[in-house]
């Protein structure tokens, strides 16, 4: 009898290699802190965050809402996924606490495109339960953030 535990994580490798091979923006966020992507589709990702000790504010335990709002924008932000997508804005809501060792799984999608702007949805799950839901609206630049000229002084 083969083992399905081994070709299961071999899958669950090859289809995050797949996905990382995809994914065309955010190419050097940290997965431990911002999460792997599940699933990658036109307007559409799935990014699911193992939380650790490292992410706890106390010790029971509890999981500062800074990490999911970061896995959440990763998603957000894979979802539209274009070189240069920045997030402008955000609403959100944290529907229930998370703790240590949870699996947290964010699914996001585009809502609305408006030129260079993307609204897109994303909903958090842990164990079935709805924990987070936001809008989070991207701009997408021409040319990398940092190199644009925002600020410029005037003479």
């Amino acid at each position: 009898m083969a083992d399905t535990t081994t070709e299961d994580n071999e899958q669950t490798q090859e289809d995050q290699s797949l996905h990382a091979d995809l994914l065309i923006t955010h190419e050097n966020i940290d997965h431990a802190l911002c999460g792997d992507i599940k699933t990658l589709d036109r307007g559409y990702a799935e990014v699911v965050l193992t939380t650790t000790q490292d992410m706890a504010v106390d010790d029971m335990g509890l999981i500062h809402g800074g990490f999911v709002f970061g896995a959440a924008d990763f998603a957000a932000m894979a979802a539209v996924n274009e070189a240069n997508v920045v997030l402008a804005t955000s609403h959100c809501q944290f529907l229930a606490p998370v703790k240590v060792g949870d699996m947290v799984i964010f699914k996001a999608k585009v809502q609305q495109k408006d030129g260079r702007k993307r609204n897109v949805e994303v909903e958090a799950f842990s164990y079935d339960v709805k924990i987070f839901t936001g809008l989070f609206r991207a701009v997408i630049t021409e040319r990398h953030v940092l190199k644009l000229k925002l600020l410029q002084k005037e003479e």
